[in-house]
């Protein structure tokens, strides 16, 4: 059984691309600013809260897919 992968938050690009900030895609998603700042400074999480990941997602207007990459250890 192999071990679990990280991820990585695509918020920051995402944000750029749209020229929207952090704080208004949490405000957005209804999610706490800090912990959408946290994840998009991290460069790869092992675990997110998946509502809130929803929420994000919801924010953007895309996929919850979308929003996460699969880091390959």
């Amino acid at each position: 059984m192999g071990r679990a992968g990280r991820v990585r938050l695509k918020i920051r690009e995402l944000a750029e691309e749209r020229g929207i900030t952090i704080k208004e895609i949490a405000d957005r998603a209804g999610v706490n600013y800090n912990t959408v700042k946290s994840y998009a400074r991290l460069s790869a999480v092992n675990t997110a809260d998946l509502s809130t990941l929803y929420k994000i997602a919801k924010a953007f207007d895309i996929a919850i897919e979308d929003l996460i990459e699969l880091i390959e250890e």
